[in-house]
């Protein structure tokens, strides 16, 4: 037996660690990007940022006082608006304070009803019954219903029942109403107490129908009902109307509950492409632009240069130029320490260059989008047209996994100053639903509760060809409940 080497050539595809970090560059959002560059600036000395003038309107650079895009001079501008008070507000905030301030600091975070439940059922409770109130505030459901019997909740807490009652009742009376009832129906009837409290009129039947019937009612077995309580039909469809119309089984989920914070459950989110219309084009800009001026830091641009250059001859004479001065103490660092400038200089250049190739791949692939949802961008969602990645990178010139990548988790500001994920240019669904949704709000406004297979009837005669189980499914994501149900 013998040992040896041999020699052979093999082509094989191999990733290098710079396609890595250009593609984690593109998928990130305008948010994520800011956070890498900031981390980036505070670990590398070579990478600096260049400072620019934007235009407190529009955010475009300067050339000089002079906006090209809103045509004017911010010096000379007086029609200031209520939007650029504030901001000046903010801008003053920041310069009086801390060059680094962000906006978005001042920003109220969403307040948790049930801290704030708790929070103000304390004025009301004594310091021993603080632990009962946060234990009963903690087991409330996403409707606003105490999960679990009394019973139950008051042995784990090691309490008598009639300890836990008062505490409800106080919870009860600091939260939305309806918030911590043990069933529909008692969320239902504190919701009728509250408004007859208030004056206004409550149709006959509807506290006993609470009461009793709850589940015929919503089955819609109005014969049923009008039989045993010797009331018209119509007097029941009253009661159900009421209901439907003034009662809310989800008390915790309403704005009166999320009225301490924002309005939404979505989170913040900024756009990484504004489209607008200009002089009836449609221009796309990319966000990033606005912002990211990277360069190489002067020193480490000038210590690089120096140490590329060959070794020239030393001087006859004594007498040296600085240029000559500088070129010899460069000549004299460490090996370590050029390891060191050269490192921390092509990794900023590569990073400026990351920063670039992600700017102009997402602007080129969002002006091919643009293209085509031409219509949509201009008349409203109804004019969407079916459209796929592959098609998109086919007629850009990259990889279909380069645009979904581009595209992912990314948000794009439409002519109207509606912000919207980037997937819903691939979404043609988006204007089926649009139409269901018409179709079901006019039939309502006349009265009938229009079925599914009517809704896929309807859409037939507008060319929208789709089976009864997709309309089903596109009703459900618009939150909108079945005809049996409405």
């Amino acid at each position: 037996m013998e040992a040896g080497f041999d020699l052979s050539p093999e082509m094989r595809q191999w990733v290098s660690p710079s396609l890595i970090e250009a593609n984690y560059i593109l998928s990130l959002s305008q948010q994520e990007l800011q956070a890498v560059i900031e981390q980036e600036l505070r670990s590398n000395p070579a990478l600096e940022m260049e400072e620019k003038a934007t235009c407190a309107a529009c955010g475009t650079n300067l050339e000089g006082s002079w906006c090209p895009t809103c045509q004017s001079e911010t010096s000379q501008r007086t029609d200031a608006s209520p939007y650029d008070e504030m901001e000046a507000h903010v801008h003053g905030i920041a310069n009086d304070s801390d060059d680094d301030f962000d906006p978005l600091s001042i920003v109220a975070s969403r307040a948790d009803p049930r801290e704030q439940i708790l929070s103000d059922a304390h004025i009301l409770l004594d310091e021993d019954e603080y632990e009962i109130a946060a234990y009963l505030v903690n087991s409330l459901d996403e409707r606003g219903f105490v999960k679990g019997d009394l019973e139950e909740l008051a042995a784990e807490l090691s309490v008598p029942e009639s300890r836990l009652l008062p505490v409800l009742e106080v919870i009860q009376d600091v939260a939305p109403i309806g918030v911590g009832s043990r069933s529909l129906a008692e969320c239902l009837k504190l919701q009728t107490e509250f408004l007859e409290r208030t004056g206004e009129h409550i149709p006959p039947s509807v506290t006993y129908l609470i009461d009793h019937h709850l589940d015929d009612l919503g089955a819609h077995k109005f014969g049923k009902l009008s039989r045993e309580l010797g009331v018209s039909v119509d007097e029941i469809e009253t009661a159900r109307d009421f209901i439907r119309e003034r009662l809310n089984p989800h008390p915790l989920q309403n704005a009166q509950a999320r009225s301490w914070g924002s309005p939404t459950e979505q989170p913040l989110v900024s756009p990484d492409v504004i489209v607008s219309i200009r002089n009836e084009d449609l221009v796309v800009e990319i966000v990033d632009s606005r912002y990211h001026y990277l360069r190489m830091n002067g020193i480490y641009s000038d210590l690089l240069a120096r140490i590329s250059r060959k070794p020239q001859p030393e001087p006859q004479s004594d007498e040296r130029l600085p240029e000559e001065e500088a070129s010899v103490a460069t000549a004299n660092l460490k090996q370590e320490d050029r390891d060191h400038i050269r490192g921390l200089s092509n990794r900023a250049r590569l990073f400026i260059s990351n920063i670039e190739q992600r700017r102009e791949t997402l602007l080129k692939i969002s002006r091919t989008v643009c293209e085509y949802q031409e219509d949509f961008l201009r008349d409203g969602v109804r004019n969407l047209k079916p459209l796929t990645r592959a098609l998109i990178a086919q007629q850009v010139g990259v990889h279909e996994s380069t645009v979904s990548r581009a595209t992912a988790n990314k948000f794009v500001m439409l002519p109207n100053h509606k912000v919207v994920p980037y997937s819903d240019f691939f979404r043609p669904s988006l204007s089926t639903k649009d139409i269901i949704k018409e179709i079901v709000d006019n039939h309502e406004d006349n009265g009938h509760q229009i079925t599914d297979r009517e809704i896929c009837d309807l859409l037939l005669d507008e060319g929208v060809r789709i089976a009864r189980r997709t309309v089903a499914k596109y009703r459900s994501e618009l939150g909108i409940l079945p005809s049996t149900m409405r």
